[in-house]
């Protein structure tokens, strides 16, 4: 099959990020003896450099790890609502939503404390290893990827007018040959200073580099500026509630991962605190006949994407029980698999696990046409709306070792168009708490010391209880569906070369659906919607609008940026593979 990479191959390491120089740092790291844990945070870090319009140091981080000859484990750098974001508080402001910018969509970050615990825990090198990456492109610069030029414009009356630290950092520099962040590698540097200070020892020294985020200076100054009121997409300025009691109670933990059995694989998510558990449920629908690639194909997944998309809206939450015990039960998906029928769906259908009656909240089911402003609902990423609304921001990374350690993370959060620049840090707070609900009595509720559900879902995979595939992608709510058709591209397709076909998978063409409530404000849907490539076949296009699919086609290589790594445990052969689309994702390994 012709892909327009070959899948990379070997049996020493393999990094693959939505970034070459997260990847190549990654690789980096690996050559100088470090694991895939210590190459999984220097490369976390780099993202957070050279894509600042997809995540950063203020955001959070789902990470899902399989230490060779351990458990797969999920490490969550998700932070919760702070005490203070009570849907009281929010109402009283006259707000029906939380904002998808500005201080009130701001959750407590979550992504340093990951990854220090995954370098703590998991990791052989020292803190300032792993950072002399990210530094040195902060420090020095890195030639910037199209993707922050244009953010950067879509908001530049924004930063003129209203944030006017993030106009300082960031508009003289757009359309130069390099870019830095000079605030932010002189926060690491101080960071590094402090830690080391702590000792000689690499444990004491990540210690203390945490407890300088969580109660040192960028813990103060993240307190600071979340107290000034900013401009957000309700067209009003507004403070956060977050505060410095809230950023020191918190750190990041770990948990069980989500696991469902298919086809002889046993494939990982993160909890029902984030949409993931949805890919496991997408698999429980499908049928025992579904043929890779056919139109029959497309309209099941999407089918199965309504269905597990609105039980994820109407049950999934970290604000109370979720029955997942049920939702992946063989009975209660074979009853939704019958609701499949040859025709497209137009209506939200929740199910009744174990016989309970779904709620849905109140705002969710608004069409495109009815959602303020006229922004664009369920868009890919990244989308940029009036006051620097944004949805689906996000990059992803995976990385294997010659040793068997697997890891896959997504970060994501504190872009630069999320908030006003922390002046004294160079990043920026996040937005996550857009993604719940004012409403009370959901699962997704807002809820003091809850997380915001996430649509951050970063997937790992086992045969026979060996970890043989990492992957993931950015896109909020279309990183599932572009996954899903990834995993089938895998699991249904032959291998190449004694390994899997990952570029091939990667490449295939790609599609959404935006039928279920959107997790970013202004949270709306559009029923019956196919978004496709236009390599779709044209044979496929008719037929699925035969069926009632309302097909809108896109630029041919627009839909993803899936990338995966995977290890053979029968050869030892390693394999690597990233997506080509917005130009900018890279495999590398030997």
């Amino acid at each position: 099959m012709f892909t327009t990479r070959p899948t990379l191959q070997g049996t020493f390491g393999m990094a693959a990020s939505s970034h070459w120089l997260a990847s190549q740092s990654a690789m980096a790291v690996l050559e100088d003896g470090g694991n895939a844990f210590d190459a999984a945070v220097a490369a976390g870090f780099v993202l957070h450099v050279v894509e600042p319009h997809l995540n950063g140091p203020g955001g959070e981080v789902p990470i899902l790890l399989a230490p060779a000859g351990g458990r797969v484990r999920v490490l969550c750098g998700q932070g919760g609502a702070p005490a203070g974001a009570t849907a009281a508080h929010y109402t009283s402001l006259g707000l029906d939503l939380v904002p998808g910018t500005g201080p009130l969509a701001a959750a407590v970050p979550g992504a340093f404390d990951a990854w220090m615990l995954l370098l703590r825990d998991h990791g052989t090198k020292s803190l300032a290893q792993v950072l002399t990456y990210a530094i040195g492109y902060a420090e020095n610069g890195h030639p910037p990827v199209e993707g922050i030029a244009q953010t950067i414009a879509s908001v530049q009356e924004l930063f003129t007018t209203e944030w006017t630290s993030s106009a300082e950092l960031y508009l003289g520099q757009s359309g130069g040959p390099l870019f830095t962040n000079r605030p932010l590698a002189a926060t690491w540097r101080r960071l590094l200073a402090e830690a080391e200070a702590a000792g000689p020892g690499r444990e004491a020294q990540i210690e203390a580099a945490r407890k300088v985020w969580s109660e040192g200076f960028i813990a103060e100054a993240m307190a600071a500026q979340a107290a000034r009121p900013a401009m957000d997409t309700s067209g009003e300025r507004h403070a956060s509630t977050l505060t410095a009691d809230d950023i020191a109670g918190w750190e990041a933990t770990y948990e069980d991962p989500v696991t469902y059995e298919w086809n002889g694989w046993t494939v990982c998510k993160v909890g029902p605190w984030s949409q993931g558990p949805a890919f496991l449920q997408q698999l429980a629908l499908l049928p025992d006949d579904l043929e890779y690639g056919t139109p029959e194909y497309v309209h099941t997944l999407v089918e199965g994407t309504k269905l597990a998309m609105a039980d994820r809206e109407a049950w999934y939450g970290d604000a109370a029980d979720v029955p997942l015990k049920d939702l992946l039960s063989d009975t209660y998906n074979e009853g939704r698999r019958a609701l499949v029928g040859p025709e497209a769906s137009r209506e939200l259908r929740p199910g009744s696990p174990g016989g309970r009656t779904p709620r849905l909240p109140g705002l969710a089911g608004r069409t495109e046409a009815t959602v303020p402003n006229g922004q664009a609902v369920g868009a890919y990423e990244p989308t940029v709306g009036r006051n620097g609304a944004t949805r689906g921001d996000t990059c992803h990374l995976d990385v294997v070792d010659r040793w068997g350690n697997m890891v896959s993370a997504t970060p994501s959060g504190g872009w630069l168009q999320s908030n006003p620049v922390i002046p004294e840090l160079g990043f920026a707070l996040g937005t996550r708490l857009q993604m719940a609900w004012l409403e009370q009595g959901l699962p997704n509720s807002l809820t003091p010391g809850r997380r915001p559900r996430t649509t951050l879902t970063p997937s790992l995979a086992l045969r026979g209880g060996e970890p043989v595939l990492a992957f993931g992608t950015p896109g909020g709510d279309q990183q599932d569906q572009w996954q899903l058709n990834l995993f089938l591209g895998v699991a249904l397709r032959d291998r190449v070369r004694g390994g899997y076909d990952l570029q091939g998978a990667i490449d295939a063409p790609g599609w959404h659906t935006d039928a279920f409530p959107s997790s970013f404000y202004p949270r709306g849907m559009k029923p019956a919607s196919i978004i496709a490539e236009s390599r779709l076949s044209e044979t496929a296009v008719a037929e699925l609008r035969r069926r009632g699919h309302e097909v809108t086609l896109i630029a041919p290589w627009i839909e993803g940026r899936l990338s995966a790594v995977a290890r053979d445990p029968e050869t030892g052969i390693l394999s690597g593979a990233a997506d080509p689309r917005a130009m900018q994702g890279y495999a590398v390994g030997r």
